[in-house]
C-alpha cells in the first residue's frame, strides 16, 4: 500500500520543465526501487491472468515504451502493480536525441507532446540495466512480463533500417519476454515510410528469419510485436493488415502481434493551446479515439485471435475498459500515468477485470 498520494506530488513536478520533470522522476525511482523507500509508492497487484502470444500476463494493464527508455526502473514500475513493463526505444548505438526542449505539456487536454527523437545511451548499457533486474525473483513464478523496444539510429540512411533492428532484435532476445519493433515514431526522420507496403515487408521477413535463427539458438520463441501508428487511413491499415496476415497467421500459437498506436502528427484538439503547434508526437486524450478506431479496423482485419496491445489515451478505467472492448487484448498508459499517477495502474486493472 503505497503511503505517498499522487496529488501531493504532482504540483511540483509540473512546476517543472517537462523532461526535467520526467529525468527527476526516473532518478529517484531508480534510486529508490529494491529499497524500504519503494514502500512510499508500491501498490498492490490486480491479478487478472490473460494467455496471449504463448505468454500468461498477470494482468493486462502494462507500462508503454517511451518512459523509461534505458531500462533503469524496471523494478520500481514492477511495484507500481503492472502486468507488463515495456521499455525502451533502444537502439544500436547511444544517441543525444533531438535538440531540447523537446517535451511539452497540454494540460487542459490532458495531453504531451513530444520529440525526444529515440534518445538513449545504447544497447550495450541497456542490456546491462535489463539484466540487474530483480522483479523475478519476487514473483513466485506468476511474474510480471517484460517488453523490449527496438528502433533504428537516427544516422543510419532508411534504406539500412532493417540492420539496426537485426542488431537490437539479437541483443535483446534473451532477456525479453517479448519485443516491440518501433516503426512508427514520428520523431525520426523517414521511420514511418516502414510501414508501407515493401518496406513492411521486407523488414517483417527480415525479422522472421533472424528469429528462427535465435529461437533455435536460445531454445525458446519470443514473440513480436509491430508498433504503428494513429495516422493511417484505411487503405495504409489495409495494406499493413495484408503484410501481417502473409506473415504473421500461420503459428498454431501466434508469435506476431501489433501494438496500436504510437503518438499522432494531428494537432486538431489542441492546436489553440499553450505548446499546441509544437513539433513532435501527441499523445494523451487527443489519441484515444484514433487509436480506438485502428484497434477496430484490425480487429476487423486480422481475426478474433491476432494479438493487439492498445495504447493511447487511457486516463480512467473506463477508457481501458474501452480499448478492450474495441479489440485490444492488453493495454498500455504512459501520459495517463503522468497525468493521474499510479492509482490509474490499479484503476485501469479492475475495470477490465470486471469486464469479464
Amino acid at each position: 500500500m503505497s503511503f505517498f498520494p499522487y496529488s501531493w506530488v504532482r504540483p511540483f513536478l509540473f512546476s517543472m520543465d517537462a523532461e526535467v520533470a520526467h529525468e527527476h522522476t526516473l532518478a529517484l525511482l531508480a534510486k529508490t526501487q529494491n529499497t524500504l523507500l519503494q514502500y512510499l509508492y508500491v501498490r498492490k497487484r490486480v491479478e487478472d491472468p490473460i494467455t496471449l502470444a504463448g505468454l500468461t500476463f498477470p494482468n493486462r494493464v502494462g507500462l508503454a515504451a517511451g518512459l523509461d527508455k534505458n531500462a533503469q526502473c524496471i523494478d520500481a514500475f514492477h511495484a507500481l502493480g503492472f502486468g507488463f513493463v515495456e521499455v525502451g526505444t533502444v537502439t544500436p548505438k547511444g544517441q543525444p536525441g533531438n535538440p531540447k526542449p523537446r517535451m511539452f505539456r497540454l494540460p487542459q487536454a490532458d495531453a504531451l507532446i513530444n520529440r525526444l527523437g529515440f534518445n538513449n545511451e545504447g544497447l550495450d548499457a541497456f542490456l546491462r540495466n535489463v539484466q540487474k533486474v530483480q522483479f523475478r525473483q519476487k514473483d513466485n513464478g506468476n511474474s510480471m512480463l517484460l517488453g523490449l523496444n527496438i528502433g533504428k539510429n537516427a544516422s543510419t540512411p532508411i534504406e539500412n533500417a532493417a540492420d539496426d533492428y537485426l542488431v537490437c532484435l539479437e541483443g535483446v532476445y534473451p532477456h525479453a519476454d517479448y519485443i516491440t519493433v518501433n516503426i512508427s515514431s514520428p520523431n525520426t526522420k523517414n521511420l514511418r515510410e516502414l510501414q508501407s507496403d515493401e518496406a513492411l515487408d521486407a523488414l517483417i521477413s527480415q525479422l522472421s528469419a533472424k528469429r528462427s535463427e535465435l529461437a533455435q539458438r536460445h531454445h525458446k520463441q519470443v514473440p513480436v510485436f509491430i508498433k504503428i501508428a494513429p495516422d493511417l487511413d484505411e487503405s495504409q491499415l489495409g495494406v499493413i493488415a495484408k503484410t501481417l496476415q502473409k506473415h504473421c497467421l500461420s503459428d498454431a500459437t501466434p508469435s506476431w502481434g501489433v501494438i496500436a498506436t504510437n503518438t499522432t502528427l494531428a494537432r486538431d484538439a489542441v492546436s489553440t493551446l499553450a505548446h499546441g503547434k509544437e513539433t513532435g508526437g501527441l499523445s494523451g486524450r487527443p489519441v484515444f479515439e484514433k487509436s480506438n478506431h485502428v484497434i477496430r479496423q484490425l480487429r476487423q482485419a486480422m481475426g478474433a485471435d491476432f494479438p493487439i496491445i492498445g495504447v493511447g489515451g487511457i486516463l480512467s478505467g473506463d477508457d481501458a475498459a474501452a480499448k478492450i472492448k474495441a479489440g485490444a487484448d492488453l493495454v498500455q498508459i504512459y501520459t495517463g500515468l503522468i497525468y493521474k499517477g499510479p492509482e490509474l495502474v490499479q484503476e485501469s486493472a479492475m475495470a477490465i477485470k470486471r469486464l469479464g
